[in-house]
């Protein structure tokens, strides 16, 4: 055998080699992208609550006339967190709505139940991981918590009212129920929701409800990016049908250059990307996110949690009472 011979074996033999272990390494990367999807989680589809008891002429004495439903935002819940006393986050912005309205209602008028859950947000691509929850698995719990708490009340008070609030993580959890309370499989009847106020609402649709404040030009991040996934991270896009009998009973804050509501719309079409790109200059750690308690909304000095707290406020006052039994 000639020196040519085995040559060209020699290096077909190590182009075979090669080709199996760039294989090998190709199954492994996918094999692990697939694993980080599977922990990072997805957001479940929603389940059609099964309807409430018929209504009777009255209910225990037990029972709150409103029941006030709060979601705080990213980083502002925990899920050991006392839903009456909240103290996982003190500076937790929702705080200024709901502990105005303890003050101002009894308990027998409005149970203020602020939701406890994980509340978190993780940074897909840190390394080493940050140790926080997904957003998917966050919102999940989120939604779970809250729906769990509507469920409850109405089956035990099936004459109470309702009043949903939330803000940032908050607000997008609050809403989708909202959405699918408005469509007629949520978890309580449309006709007992007194109101839903939604600030810095990530999947805020200009068209789709009462805007309070400054014209905001933007949409919702999630509708921004729609479609959008990686591990953790869904962009879901505007709520189907929106806000559906609820329309006219929702309002939305949301303060101009907030990128979690005032993103650009469709900012990853092609023919959008240099307009996005450069509103991106006004998100730089998006710090008018953290500015709502401040953020005025009319020409008296309303704050954004002020108008909040007094909207609900109003909405509870002119509840009706049920009768107790």
């Amino acid at each position: 055998m000639t020196g040519t011979g085995r040559g060209t074996r020699k290096k077909s033999s190590l182009l075979r080699k090669f080709v199996l272990l760039a294989a090998f390494l190709l199954v492994v990367l996918l094999a692990l992208i697939a694993l980080w999807y599977l922990l990072a989680g997805r957001l479940p589809q929603p389940i059609p609550s099964p309807p409430g008891p018929d209504r009777p002429d009255s209910q225990s004495a037990s029972c709150p006339d409103v029941q006030v439903v709060v979601v705080p935002g990213t980083w502002e819940s925990s899920p050991t967190d006392d839903p009456y006393n909240p103290t996982a986050n003190p500076a937790s912005l929702m705080l200024n709505v709901s502990r105005p309205l303890q003050q101002q209602f009894p308990p027998s008028r409005a149970d203020v139940y602020t939701v406890p859950y994980v509340a978190q947000f993780s940074n897909p691509v840190a390394f080493p991981p940050d140790g926080q929850q997904s957003y998917n698995n966050s919102r999940a719990a989120g939604m779970a918590a809250a729906n769990d708490i509507l469920i409850r009340r109405h089956a035990e008070c099936p004459l109470t009212s309702f009043l949903l609030t939330g803000f940032s993580q908050g607000a997008v959890i609050a809403g989708d129920i909202a959405s699918s309370i408005g469509a007629g499989d949520g978890p309580v009847p449309e006709d007992l929701v007194l109101g839903v106020g939604l600030i810095a609402d990530g999947r805020r649709d200009p068209s789709a409800a009462t805007n309070i404040g400054a014209p905001v030009v933007g949409v919702g991040a999630e509708l921004s990016l729609a479609g959008l996934q990686i591990p953790g991270i869904t962009m879901t896009g505007p709520r189907p049908g929106g806000f559906g009998e609820l329309a006219d009973r929702t309002v939305e804050i949301c303060a101009p250059s907030d990128g979690i509501c005032d993103a650009p719309a469709r900012a990853l079409a092609p023919g959008n990307w240099i307009g996005s790109a450069l509103r991106l200059l006004e998100y730089n750690n998006n710090p008018v996110h953290a500015l709502y308690n401040s953020y005025v909304v009319d020409g008296n000095g309303t704050t954004a949690t002020q108008w909040m707290a007094r909207w609900a406020a109003e909405k509870i006052a002119a509840a009706p009472t049920p009768p107790h039994s």
